[in-house]
């Protein structure tokens, strides 16, 4: 399986998106639920951030840079 780095940044820009999604609805619907532990939202909560960081890192990277 190839590594996120083999990839162009554009399709690893989608699928960090998609994985930050997939974790919002994830802890959202474990507090609907009433039956959330606090240590497993916790720890998805500060996955869900570093992809956020992520994918700040990778959209930046995606941007050219300007000479002025």
């Amino acid at each position: 399986m190839p590594s996120r780095m083999d990839q162009p940044l554009e399709q690893q820009l989608e699928l960090l998106k998609a994985e930050h999604r997939r974790l919002d609805a994830e802890i959202e619907e474990l507090r609907a639920s009433g039956a959330a532990d606090q240590l497993h939202l916790a720890r998805l909560k500060k996955r869900k951030l570093l992809l956020k960081d992520q994918i700040q890192m990778v959209g930046s990277n995606t941007i050219p840079d300007i000479i002025a």
